[in-house]
């Protein structure tokens, strides 16, 4: 299926939080749903560059309805506090685009929480905020009139998801010691999509959670996008400038297309929930591991027991 934002529907008078959407695929995410008439949070770090993020999008549509949220994905005390600043201001949610990440980084752990930097980045917070939305979103989903697919939870991942251990989730082993930069950035990339496949079985169209149920949800592979996430990379510096020369990066703009069919497209049906999705907006086949549902289920009941050790889901 081939897809461009052009196709989007009038957005007015929903809702999205896309989160490190003040750079690359995240604000060219937040661009389109704003230029599209929906009300739109840019989840950031770094009020600066929101509001950098944001002006720009208000120089092109003076109109758009863009704000910034505060959210440090290293600490996971303040996603909660994310969460918890969005329901005071909203009480919908049409979809919440889990975008932001780090991609091969040296190790570190986060000072406040003593998990891998990888791990909590692009899974843990991101799974933490979903938690926090989840009324939110199935509130949303149920609304009375509302087409089918009115709530949506995006995960974007990588097909770097397939550099993971061998036993896919190394429960033993998150800080992946035994690993390095490319198996804890595979691990964390798996995680997010064993995460829209939970998340799909548990609140989706079919889902096993009675009122919760009708949240849509995608796991997104963006491809090789032309981003600063590529700088972070703790590798050799030469890659970048070659595969740039090569012509194997797509433009950040176009990396946020599959983003936006699953998000917000009316091509993107009941039947694509809790799939992997590849440039652009096709259905692709994703590793072995990340279409076990045992181990998405260990994930999930990992993560629950985790997140409640340090008193992170009692609101």
């Amino acid at each position: 299926m081939s897809f461009d934002p052009s196709a989007l529907p009038s957005l007015t008078s929903k809702v999205y939080l896309v989160t490190g959407g003040n750079a690359g695929i995240g604000y060219h995410t937040a661009r389109q749903l704003a230029l599209h008439g929906a009300r739109v949070y840019i989840g950031s770090r770094s009020l600066s560059k929101a509001s950098d993020a944001i002006a720009k999008i208000k120089a092109e549509a003076p109109n758009a309805d863009v704000h910034f949220l505060h959210m440090d994905l290293m600490d996971l005390s303040s996603v909660v506090k994310a969460a918890d600043e969005f329901k005071q201001k909203e009480d919908r949610l049409n979809g919440l685009v889990n975008n932001a990440g780090i991609m091969a980084t040296p190790f570190a752990k986060s000072e406040k929480d003593g998990f891998e930097a990888q791990w909590e980045t692009n899974y843990l917070s991101h799974w933490v905020l979903t938690w926090h939305l989840l009324d939110t979103l199935a509130k949303t989903a149920k609304e009375e009139g509302s087409p089918a697919g009115n709530a949506r939870v995006v995960n974007l991942t990588s097909n770097g998801h397939k550099a993971a251990p061998k036993r896919g989730i190394d429960f033993d082993d998150l800080d992946q010691k035994n690993g390095g930069i490319w198996s804890r950035y595979g691990m964390s990339k798996l995680a997010n999509i064993l995460h829209v496949k939970k998340l799909n079985k548990l609140y989706g169209p079919q889902g096993s959670e009675g009122e919760k149920t009708g949240i849509w949800t995608a796991a997104v592979h963006p491809g090789f996008v032309d981003t600063d996430l590529n700088k972070q990379t703790d590798g050799p510096s030469f890659i970048q400038p070659a595969l740039k020369c090569l012509g194997v990066y797509k433009k950040p703009e176009e990396g946020a297309y599959t983003t936006l069919f699953a998000v917000a497209a009316s091509e993107f049906k009941q039947s694509n929930s809790g799939e992997y999705f590849e440039p652009v907006a096709k259905k692709g086949k994703p590793s072995k591991h990340a279409s076990n549902m045992e181990l998405a289920d260990q994930l999930w009941e990992w993560t629950v027991v985790e997140m409640r050790k340090r008193k992170l889901l009692e609101q």
